[in-house]
């Protein structure tokens, strides 16, 4: 029997990157709102309390209002993609590959939040280190991400293509200066750090694609490592995980002309790659990936196959 599946929100970006990976698939039943009904609540709530799952792809307070009109018998499993609930008590952090405890969660919980795409990079390579006792909940990091274009929603896409229909290159333009992203509580808050990382976040002139990088200073670490071992480590935490790839020592050879690092070379996919750079007393870690993929839709399709009992890969390109 197919699982029947709610995208609310289905017209957003996030929410066109699900519909287009589930539409095809034969054990998924896309159920839609009528579109003259999509804001009735009695409509809505109908819907929601009759599939199996729901994929809230909203801003935060609509989600929380989706939330709300959930019957407390019905079976509906929720992954929210908004910011509102990552690091709400009761939600389950839907990022399977931290350790098995999440996605052991994933299986039985009824509320799943869907990591946003900054964290995700700064997450996957700050909580194995901290797993690992490399580095300590006291640590003061910080962190740059360059993303594309498309993260910000229609609006800043619809301000980059008249751009680009006018034949205007926009430079990369830092944003965030007051330091006070939304993703800052669930980089502390799923990491369990003391203090929150000081975020560098840049928007670049491209329409997909992200990479973060955290730099590190070896000799804050709790005990003594390389560029080695600590590359060493993300290839044993993540060795058993498909869409997590860690380059090897060599890994100059993906770099463009052997110099640059491009930042789209995983979009269509939900792979995350991570490299570690530097030198005797400094490393550089990076996180490279879809910022429309495993750090938005993908993660929620994958999400979603293991919540609803299905095959993890299906419906996703590694």
């Amino acid at each position: 029997m197919r699982k029947r599946v709610f995208i609310d929100g289905q017209v957003g970006t996030t929410g066109l990157q699900i519909h287009e990976r589930l539409k095809e698939r034969s054990d998924i039943e896309i159920v839609e709102i009528d579109h003259e009904l999509r804001k009735s609540k009695t409509e809505k709530a109908a819907i929601l309390n009759s599939v199996d799952l729901a994929i809230l792809c909203l801003p935060d307070e609509p989600a929380r209002e989706a939330v709300a009109l959930l019957d407390s018998h019905a079976h509906t499993k929720i992954i929210d993609a908004s910011t509102a609930h990552r690091t709400a008590p009761g939600w389950t952090y839907g990022f399977p590959e931290l350790d098995s405890s999440f996605r052991n969660a994933l299986r039985e919980s009824r509320f799943i939040s869907n990591p946003g795409c900054h964290a995700s990079g700064f997450i996957a390579l700050i909580y194995p280190l901290i797993s690992d006792g490399i580095l300590g909940i006291e640590q003061c990091l910080s962190l740059t991400s360059l993303t594309g274009y498309s993260g910000g929603g229609k609006g800043l896409i619809a301000e980059y293509e008249e751009q680009r229909s006018e034949s205007h290159a926009v430079p990369p333009r830092p944003y965030a200066l007051n330091l006070s992203h939304k993703h800052l509580p669930e980089m502390q808050g799923h990491t369990g750090l003391i203090h929150a990382p000081h975020f560098f976040p840049v928007v670049g002139d491209f329409y997909r694609g992200m990479l973060v990088s955290v730099p590190l200073f070896l000799r804050d670490c709790h005990r003594s490592v390389s560029v080695k071992n600590i590359r060493e480590i993300y290839q044993e935490y993540y060795d058993q995980e498909p869409f997590m790839k860690v380059y090897e020592e060599n890994s100059d050879s993906v770099l463009e002309a052997g110099k640059f690092l491009s930042p789209t070379a995983c979009n269509e996919t939900n792979t995350m790659e991570l490299f570690v750079y530097g030198s005797e007393e400094q490393a550089l870690l990076m996180a490279r990936f879809d910022n429309l993929g495993k750090g938005a839709s993908g993660a929620a399709v994958q999400n979603m196959n293991i919540a609803l009992g299905l095959d993890e890969q299906v419906g996703l390109i590694s």
